[in-house]
């Protein structure tokens, strides 16, 4: 019985592994997407997604398995739990770039903004890609990366306040300007995913939760 349990999490840990791989090759060819207009990629963006989502629901069926027959114990428990939130975290990114690749597709074959706009929608693309990989690499080490970037999320935040300035002081009709602002948002948001993702793990390898974890100075003034 405990070769079966230990066998499903390690086969759940693949399937994190992989989900991770997933998201962040979406990041990349939503990056694309947006900054070239390429609609191939944005269609990649979609078909990624999608199986994000069917391994999603693959990895809670197998997480209510293991809860409900094998009635795990201390680490075991936080092992399965942390693993169902972080497939929702990344189920929850694949959606969000989802979404911004579907205003690619009703803007093609047109950019999706002016050059100015779309440099900073650029910018705020790659820090996703930067931060799925990052959560890609604590998942498959099972450690809070080393190399997590404190600063991330308010260079984020930077590049959002100027997406907004620049779209205040534009000619562009106003629902181009909502929509702009909300790819802004989403990509925005994905970096707060991702920072979960970090946090669920330091909290499977130190049993700290996210919410005592210390959060660094600049990072806490921008909360």
């Amino acid at each position: 019985m405990r070769t079966q349990f230990t066998n499903e999490l390690v086969a759940l840990t693949a399937d994190l592994t992989q989900m991770c791989r997933i998201t962040h090759e979406a990041a990349e060819r939503m990056t694309d997407a947006l900054v070239e207009a390429d609609l191939t990629a944005t269609y990649e963006v979609f078909a990624l997604d999608e199986r994000l989502q069917t391994m999603y629901g693959a990895c809670e069926a197998r997480t209510v398995v293991l809860l409900a027959l094998q009635a795990p114990v201390a680490r075991d428990l936080r092992h399965v739990v942390t693993a169902i939130q972080i497939a929702g975290e990344l189920s929850r990114i694949g959606h969000l770039f989802s979404q911004v690749a579907d205003q690619v597709y009703r803007s093609h074959p047109e950019p999706i903004a002016a050059a100015p706009v779309l440099g900073l929608l650029g910018g705020m693309a790659g820090l996703t890609a930067e931060a799925t990989a990052r959560a890609q690499r604590a998942v498959t080490t099972g450690r809070h990366t080393a190399d997590y970037d404190a600063g991330g999320q308010a260079t984020m935040q930077a590049l959002n306040q100027k997406l907004h300035a620049a779209l205040s002081t534009a000619n562009d009709p106003t629902d181009t300007a909502i929509t702009l602002a909300l790819i802004g948002y989403q990509l925005t948001c994905t970096l707060e995913h991702t920072d979960r993702i970090e946090r669920l793990i330091h909290f499977l390898d130190t049993g700290v939760p996210p919410t005592a974890q210390i959060i660094p100075d600049d990072e806490a003034a921008d909360r």
